[in-house]
Formats: structure tokens, C-alpha cells, sequence
């Protein structure tokens, strides 16, 4: 079933890992929202530059942002009360993981482009 998942740490270098996991998202029929901090789009879908304030349903939150990134963000990922957050490899932040714990948000620490390989996604 397609998901809404909302890449934190978008890039439209072909060779950065949100790149290629944009790419498998939508080859796999997912509803890729992309933030990041430069380029305009990948595949047509804007880079955006913030979370969109109307984004009212997230399935999965995948993140690609170094934890010290992160911090200025941890409210509006546990507003967004997503389905799940994947910490991709590089990104784990205990920090984060604490305030989605208490917001009973679950997370994982995996590779969302090997768990869409695997059927996992």
C-alpha cells in the first residue's frame, strides 16, 4: 500500500542516499515528500526547504540528517505523529529517540533502501 514518507534531508545529487531513496519510493509506488537544505527537485517533486504546515498524514519519516541537524526539528517530527521514523544509517540520535519514545512514536535504525529491497518497507 502506498505510503506518504516524508524524507527528511533530501538531495537532488544522484549519488546522496536520499536521492536514491527518493528514486526507489516512487519506483515502488510511495508518495515522497522531499525537505532539504538545497536543490529544487527530484523527479519533478520539490525540494522543500521546511515541513509543509498542511501535511496532515505521514506514514514514515525516514531521516538522512546528521543528528546535530536534527535537533532544531524534533518538534515538528513528533507533531507530525508519524507512523514511524527510520533512522538511517549515520543518523541515530538517542536524543530524538527518547522524545519518541515518550510520544509513543515507533522508530527503527535500518536503511530504507534496503528495506524496500527486502519487501521490509
Amino acid at each position: 500500500m502506498p505510503e506518504t514518507v516524508l524524507i527528511l534531508g533530501a538531495s537532488e545529487n544522484p549519488m546522496r542516499y536520499s536521492h536514491m531513496a527518493t528514486m526507489m519510493l516512487l519506483e515502488y509506488g510511495h508518495n515522497p515528500v522531499l525537505v532539504g537544505k538545497s536543490g529544487s527537485e527530484v523527479q519533478g517533486l520539490p525540494i522543500l526547504r521546511a515541513v509543509p504546515v498542511d501535511l496532515q498524514t505521514v506514514d514514515t519519516i525516514t531521516l538522512y540528517l546528521n543528528p546535530m541537524h536534527q535537533v532544531a526539528i524534533y518538534d515538528t517530527i513528533v507533531s507530525l505523529r508519524p507512523g514511524r521514523v527510520i533512522f538511517n544509517p549515520g543518523t541515530e540520535n538517542s536524543e530524538l529517540m527518547n522524545k519518541l519514545d515518550a510520544a509513543k512514536i515507533p522508530y527503527l535504525e535500518a536503511c530504507t533502501l534496503v528495506m524496500l529491497r527486502a519487501g521490509q518497507f
